[in-house]
């Protein structure tokens, strides 16, 4: 409906469905949109991937990663709604959603320097760009910590109340590299700042989710489907707490976008889920100059 595919990826799909390849296992993933208040609406942080990576290379993306065996570990410190809570936001069963949350929290300190974590259920840690943080930061992204070693540590607790179950996504069949990812949104915690660690980003930056739309629009910047409508979708909120504040009673489920004759007749396009279709259709209006469809 908005995303053209190119040719290599049209005559893939074709491939795929006939039955010629075999699409790749996905893999488990969960990313986290940051989000605070700026001057021209919510603002997201967004990380542009190095050229080099393999997968979504130059792209602007969230925080977010992998899911790693060791964000299974039972024992990991928590505070907020329960594994069973959000097993039955996400869909998943209750190992696997407490795995999500774990990666969500983990990806998000690895990849912004920013954790969703505190000493008790009311207070979250202030700062974490000290040397020893840093420390710590680079052992977790080297696997040589894991989260709940960190956590004991620190003599802290995951915060997953601090985060919002917003979409699930599984990259299409004729991707050579797939991943069913979860979705979430978090403020950014008061004391707290995001910092360029990632050894797989080149550029990072605060935008408003606007803003980031627009840049995407005008090829200014690029973003894979998942994360320019999630853009979208946040712009139309009034703060962050509003769009936390959205996903308490949404129950996630994960879309896989397909192959499509374009709109206007011309190539195929990306599906788009059905509940952001008016949202998108009513965004193209408004930059055509027209009523939406």
């Amino acid at each position: 409906m908005r995303f053209p595919l190119p040719d290599r990826l049209v005559t893939a799909a074709r491939e795929f469905a006939d039955g010629t390849r075999i699409p790749a296992e996905p893999r488990l993933a969960a990313t986290v949109a940051l989000l605070r208040t700026g001057a021209a609406g919510v603002e997201v942080y967004l990380l542009r991937r190095q050229t080099t990576m393999a997968f979504a290379g130059g792209m602007c993306v969230f925080p977010g990663g992998g899911v790693d065996q060791r964000d299974f570990d039972a024992a990991v410190a928590w505070a907020g709604p329960t594994p069973a809570s959000w097993a039955e936001q996400l869909g998943v069963e209750e190992s696997l959603a407490q795995a999500l949350v774990c990666a969500a929290v983990r990806e998000t300190f690895e990849e912004s320097g920013v954790l969703l974590a505190g000493p008790d259920e009311s207070a979250v840690v202030a700062d974490t760009t000290t040397p020893d943080w840093e420390d710590d930061r680079a052992a977790l992204e080297a696997r040589e910590l894991s989260m709940v070693e960190l956590l004991n540590r620190r003599g802290l607790v995951l915060r997953t109340d601090l985060l919002g179950a917003w979409a699930g996504w599984l990259t299409p069949v004729f991707e050579p590299r797939r991943y069913r990812t979860w979705f979430f949104v978090a403020e950014l915690p008061p004391g707290q700042v995001t910092r360029d660690v990632s050894s797989e980003s080149d550029e990072v930056a605060w935008m408003s989710a606007a803003g980031a739309v627009a840049a995407c629009d005008e090829e200014r910047l690029f973003m894979m489907p998942p994360t320019y409508l999630t853009c979208l979708e946040i712009a139309g909120y009034a703060d962050p707490d509003a769009a936390r504040a959205a996903t308490d009673e949404r129950r996630i489920e994960i879309f896989t976008p397909t192959a499509e004759p374009a709109p206007d007749g011309v190539g195929y396009a990306l599906s788009v889920p059905p509940r952001l279709q008016p949202l998108l259709a009513a965004h193209l209006g408004s930059r055509s100059g027209t009523s939406a469809p």
